[in-house]
């Protein structure tokens, strides 16, 4: 589990192809390493990695031929920067929402313009996360948590505030760059428990008015 509250950001300093597989090579940049153990799980540009070797400054993980499909390590390049996130602790404060580090499809980076300090950006979706994505809502761009501030059919605008671009990739980010999506995991739910009272399942408690009148839709 993570909050989408990036503490770093790191370098690919390898890419070892492994039969359909590949294993990378991450340099941590200010990540504290001191609490890392083997098994340990990174989100690196918010895909859950489990680290497999590690130094005080760089570790290594798997990517399997699954993950290459779904996220957008398949346009990586050594030298490339990534957003680095642990997993939290129980005692972590909860600064973000709630992010699974599991990616729902890859998005792309269709416009970008200054606003005074701030950094407009609009974000191509695949259509099949567009029912997940709602204004003023949350969502993981490449690991960072975010706030929808409009929603247009299948794209949706980010605001990015000065700090934010300081401390994540999200400077780097240009048109036609392909980005990890997270829709938020509540949507999810919400849509599961509505579902249900269109199956065989025993009708849920949960409709969408008691949504509305306790504040969730």
């Amino acid at each position: 589990m993570f909050t989408g509250i990036i503490e770093a950001v790191g370098t690919l300093k390898g890419i070892t192809p492994k039969g359909e597989d590949i294993s990378i090579h991450v340099e941590v940049g200010k990540l504290d390493m001191s609490d890392v153990k083997l098994g340990d799980s990174i989100a690196t540009n918010g895909v859950c990695l489990t680290v497999t070797s590690f130094t005080t400054n760089s570790y290594h993980a798997d990517l399997s031929v699954e993950t290459l499909k779904k996220t957008g390590f398949a346009h990586y390049s050594v030298g490339d920067k990534v957003n680095l996130e642990k997993a939290m602790l129980p005692t972590t404060r909860f600064g973000g929402h709630i992010v699974s580090g599991h990616v729902d499809g890859v998005g792309e980076i269709v416009d970008r313009q200054q606003v005074g300090r701030a950094i407009e950006f609009w974000v191509q979706m695949p259509s099949e996360l567009s029912k997940y994505v709602a204004e003023k809502g949350s969502i993981t761009v490449d690991g960072i948590s975010l706030t929808v501030n409009d929603v247009r059919k299948d794209a949706f605008k980010l605001t990015i505030v000065p700090h934010t671009s300081e401390e994540t990739t999200i400077d780097n980010f240009h048109v036609g760059r392909k980005i990890n999506l997270e829709v938020d995991v509540l949507a999810r739910y919400m849509e599961r428990l509505l579902q249900s009272k269109t199956s065989s399942e025993p009708e849920s408690r949960i409709t969408m008015d008691f949504l509305q009148q306790n504040g969730f839709a």
